[in-house]
């Protein structure tokens, strides 16, 4: 509905748009006016020579800017110089003062005063609430700082990241850069550094460094020798002075404290006026200190020990100093813009870009050494270097700040490099190499497998397995660690070792509880931790039946069907229950004995002790016993049956004369059938698999009698049920490898 005033006629759609965008405009407005709350933390007196020409250019632009100090770390401790007290002279005003140094000095109060900081800092940033938080460098106490801030879902602007020093230092400082949401960094290689770290190009700023806008517009002063003569003596001239300043490289701190002693005898022969500041409050300084005053530096004539100076006036003093030495980054860094001869000692700046003024001693394990290399180096001058700044970083920064949008999402993205494409990475590839070694104990062989994960063997090894335990260990490690060599060659990734063995297994722990005739000494045996060991790799066993049946599930006819048996029909007779996907071990392991149901009251003997076993009519075994006693009444050879008289009898034999017409073998096979099948039938009525897979040797002659017994002698549900054989060739071996395999792709075994 339209409304008419006078004759204006205004939709009121349009009315409720057009008060929508005033208000967008009104708050865009607001945004633009509202002024950045940006909170500086300073921690010590060098980084605040880094952060002080900053707070001077945002305290200059109050109409955009309100600036908030926080004051923590070494700058409260008086042993320290009380440093915040210059930060007070220089007109900021300090919001929070906050203890944080646990003292001790080594590396466990370094840690405590990180976790003191952590508690003590929520309050203050909470209570500040700034939209940015400036952190300086690689110290521990900025790197409490950006952990709180980035908890707290402040964002961050990281001074200095992406150089290298080549101490913890670094840790610290690229830990800071992961948690900063934005970068200003002082060279192209720590630019390059930074991109390299996936960090956003768009959020790093090369400015230079911020200490260089002070020193590259003050250090001409006038009053120069005003400044030398006040700390080193009316005596004392221009570039006939050393600068030495020396801190403990916290990741060898006994070396550390060896060099600092070095160069203190390295200075006292060298008998020039020094100029020697206190070490930072790191672990080791302590020790440093220790070391400074059993030598006698703050009484030595030579020497002047000063915990600190203004940096106004310390730039002064290198500046115009006949050397630097030690190993502070302002060696290597603000020294270089005057040309002032540096020798830097030890580890603690490896890796720093540096001009030609710097002669690095990083072995400095002499006091010769470093004598030498204060005769070379004192006394020359340099070209000016300019790497870390041309003395315009601050504004730099101060416009890098202005463009920061409050708007955009607070959550860091990273640029990872694109991934190429390599044959690596295809799945098919994966799956071909990504392996099992397996290892199947026999009656009679030792055999030790490559498995890729679609069931290939490789490459495969065998040996007569041995008669006792100590022998056949070692046999197994050895033949093992064949496999594990040839692996490599043949690009297969070998991810745990199965073993299928004969007996009763506790596969939780590895451990073969009882062994079977056919394997003398191999009772009581710990299979896994003696293969963990050797090869380094997880380590499963299991009853060789029980790997039978593994098989099948995940290579043969048992592949998808949720509840089957394998029974295996060789030497013994064996085989696994798979019921609802899942392998049955039993209360005690010994689920799936197949071979030991009872089918007659009467009958044979069997190995376990007892009577009419299926084992004892069905198995090789038994055949076998049945076929020498046929040769031995002559009763076994037939017509067209070749069989030497120095061979030994089979059950092969057994079978070809059955084959053959021999009307006894058949019955006994007749016999050893109709045990397996009313066995099996027994088997279907307890656990009512949909599937029986037939397995081993004997499988093929035994499958049909077997299918024929059970539509006769089973209930009328359970006839339907279907008897295989199975195809594959090695199902103990491709058991033990399922075991890993299936692992390995997070199955559950």
């Amino acid at each position: 509905m339209e409304k008419h005033l006078g004759f204006l006629c205004i939709n009121p759609h349009e009315v409720y748009y057009l008060g929508l965008q005033r208000s967008r405009e009104k708050m865009e407005e607001q945004n633009r006016c509202k002024k950045l709350r940006v909170c500086v933390a300073t921690c010590n007196r060098a980084d605040y020579s880094k952060l002080a020409p900053i707070m001077l250019g945002i305290k200059s632009h109050s109409d955009e800017f309100d600036l908030e100090v926080v004051v923590l770390g070494s700058h409260l401790i008086d042993d320290y110089g009380n440093t915040f007290r210059m930060i007070e002279q220089d007109d900021f005003d300090i919001g929070s003062k906050l203890h944080t140094i646990v003292r001790g000095e080594d590396e466990a109060s370094m840690v405590e005063s990180v976790g003191l900081a952590l508690v003590k800092l929520p309050d203050i940033l909470q209570r500040l609430n700034p939209d940015i938080l400036i952190v300086h460098g690689d110290r521990f106490d900025a790197l409490a700082l950006a952990i709180a801030a980035a908890l707290m879902n402040i964002r961050i602007l990281h001074l200095e990241g992406g150089e290298v020093s080549g101490t913890i230092d670094d840790s610290i400082r690229h830990s800071i850069s992961k948690l900063a949401h934005y970068h200003a960094c002082c060279t192209r290689r720590a630019e390059q550094h930074l991109i390299a770290m996936c960090e956003d190009h768009s959020r790093i700023l090369l400015a230079g460094c911020p200490s260089y806008d002070k020193l590259l517009s003050t250090h001409h002063r006038d009053d120069y020798m005003d400044i030398i003569k006040s700390w080193l003596g009316d005596k004392v001239k221009e570039h006939d002075y050393i600068v030495a300043l020396q801190h403990p490289v916290t990741t060898d701190i006994q070396h550390s404290i060896k060099i600092y002693g070095l160069m203190l005898d390295a200075l006292m022969s060298f008998n020039k006026k020094t100029l020697i500041l206190f070490p930072n409050i790191d672990a080791g300084s302590k020790e440093m200190v220790r070391v400074m005053r059993k030598k006698g530096i703050e009484q030595h004539p030579n020497f002047r020990a000063m915990k600190h100076i203004p940096f106004d006036q310390f730039i002064q003093l290198v500046c115009h100093a006949g050397c630097m030495i030690g190993n502070s980054s302002c060696g290597v860094r603000e020294a270089g813009a005057f040309g002032t001869p540096v020798i830097n000692l030890g580890t603690r700046q490896t890796g720093r870009e540096t001009g030609e003024n710097v002669l690095h001693v990083r072995d400095a394990d002499t006091h010769n050494k470093i004598y030498h290399a204060l005769e070379l180096q004192f006394g020359k001058r340099y070209p000016c270097s300019k790497i870390y700044g041309d003395g315009n970083a601050v504004p730099r920064i101060l416009k890098f700040l202005r463009t920061i949008n409050l708007e955009e999402p607070l959550q860091k993205t990273f640029c990872f490099p694109l991934v190429k494409d390599c044959i690596s990475q295809d799945i098919d590839h994966i799956l071909e190499t990504q392996s099992a070694l397996a290892i199947d104990l026999g009656g009679t062989n030792l055999r030790v497998a490559i498995v890729c994960m679609r069931g290939k063997i490789v490459k495969k090894y065998s040996q007569p397995n041995p008669k006792t335990f100590d022998a056949r260990m070692q046999l197994i490690l050895k033949m093992c660690t064949e496999a594990m060599r040839d692996a490599v060659r043949l690009n297969c990734r070998i991810l745990g070792v199965g073993v299928s063995t004969g007996g009763r297994v506790n596969p939780q722990e590895g451990v073969v509880l009882h062994s079977t005739e056919l394997i003398q000494e191999w009772s009581s045996v710990d299979l896994r931790t003696p293969i963990s060991d050797a090869l380094h790799l997880p380590v499963w066993v299991d009853n060789d039946g029980n790997c039978a049946a593994l098989a099948e599930r995940k290579f043969g006819h048992g592949k998808g069907v949720e509840n089957f048996v394998t029974v295996i029909t060789g030497t013994g007779i064996g085989g696994g229950i798979i019921h609802h996907n899942e392998l049955i071990h039993g209360s005690t392991y010994c689920a799936a004995e197949l071979g030991h149901i009872i089918v007659s009251l009467e009958g044979p003997e069997c190995s376990c002790g007892s009577q009419g076993c299926i084992e004892a009519y069905a198995s090789g075994m038994a055949l076998q016993r049945e076929a020498k006693r046929l040769h031995d009444e002559d009763l076994l050879k037939v017509d067209g049956m070749d069989m030497k008289l120095s061979e030994q009898v089979t059950a092969a034999h057994l079978i070809d004369a059955a084959r053959l017409g021999n009307s006894k073998a058949d019955a006994i096979l007749n016999r050893a059938s109709t045990a397996l099948g009313v066995g099996i039938v027994n088997i279907l009525h307890i656990v009512n698999p949909s599937l029986v897979i037939l397995s081993g040797i004997l499988a093929p002659y035994y499958q049909a009698s077997v299918q024929q017994i059970i539509s006769k002698r089973a209930l009328f549900s359970a006839q339907s049920i279907k008897v295989v054989t199975s195809d594959l060739e090695e199902p103990a071996l491709l058991g033990a490898a399922s075991m890993v395999l299936d692992y390995a792709t997070r199955r559950v075994y």
